[in-house]
């Protein structure tokens, strides 16, 4: 059986649940990973999703801000929750599940900080902390290069690292999320892990692909001034199963909707 995983930062699970089970039973992915759940593990609404079919579920969570969950249909093994910049702020949970070959496939989910309007550490602290954030996460992708190679990484890391990830590559380029120092940071992220990024090894450069359009505009669809904020990479023994992927832009569309998208990867061999 083929595995297809989903990443989405859902910008409070408890009030768009209706949107997660929607997204569920249209869509049926094996795994769906969620960003920015804002809510506390006691209040997460495991429940309704175990009533979609999705009883295996693991989740870090605080009350208003950040938390991260991976949600599946097959059985879950909790694998690590890493803490970076000294913060126990709910930004990475890891899990193993059984891949369609038997052999355990590792899934990290992750959110990265977004770092504030301001692309300068000494005037903007959420900036200092995104990039010592990136760098954290950095060594410790290279430590693990070798173990990362039948593992996933998802979720919503706040860049758009490509020209082609944003509506307009200069007038971008001072901010936050496109900056040089953004884009060579998570590139060098990506590249001294190992990791291949699925959607764009799919849907190659220039051709355009955002995953996220701005609260801002009235008109987000007509605008179209999209940013691929959300990212699915896999390691090297997972390369070769890398066979469709899904970005259902229509979500942003849903009524009361995250100003991010659901996008999905499909493993096969």
């Amino acid at each position: 059986m083929p595995l297809t995983v989903t990443t989405w930062n859902i910008n409070s699970v408890r009030l768009r649940i209706d949107l997660v089970l929607r997204y569920l039973a249209e869509a049926a992915p094996d795994v769906l990973c969620l960003q920015e759940t804002k809510c506390p593990d006691a209040e997460f609404p495991r429940s309704a999703l175990a009533k979609a079919g999705y009883e295996h579920i693991i989740h870090r969570g605080m009350k208003g801000y950040n938390g991260v969950a991976i949600i599946a249909r097959r059985p879950l093994r909790e694998a690590g929750r890493l803490t970076f910049c000294g913060k126990e702020d709910a930004r990475h949970i890891a899990a193993e599940i059984d891949g369609d070959d038997g052999a355990p496939v590792l899934l990290h989910n992750l959110y990265i900080p977004a770092g504030g309007d301001i692309p300068d550490r000494d005037e903007n602290p959420k900036f200092g902390h995104k990039l010592d954030f990136l760098a954290e996460l950095t060594e410790w992708s290279e430590r693990l290069r070798n173990d990362n190679s039948r593992a996933v990484l998802v979720g919503d890391l706040n860049i758009a690292p490509f020209e082609s990830d944003v509506w307009n590559h200069k007038a971008l380029l001072k901010i936050v999320s496109h900056t040089p120092v953004e884009t060579e940071a998570l590139n060098r992220l990506r590249d001294i892990g190992g990791w291949t990024d699925a959607i764009r090894h799919l849907v190659p450069q220039p051709n355009p692909l955002f995953t996220w359009w701005s609260y801002r505009s009235s008109d987000w669809s007509a605008a179209d001034k999209g940013r691929r904020l959300d990212h699915i990479w896999v390691g090297e023994g997972l390369r070769p199963l890398i066979h469709s992927h899904h970005v259902r832009r229509e979500a942003r569309g849903w009524e009361r909707p995250s100003d991010h998208v659901p996008v999905a990867l499909t493993l096969a061999g």
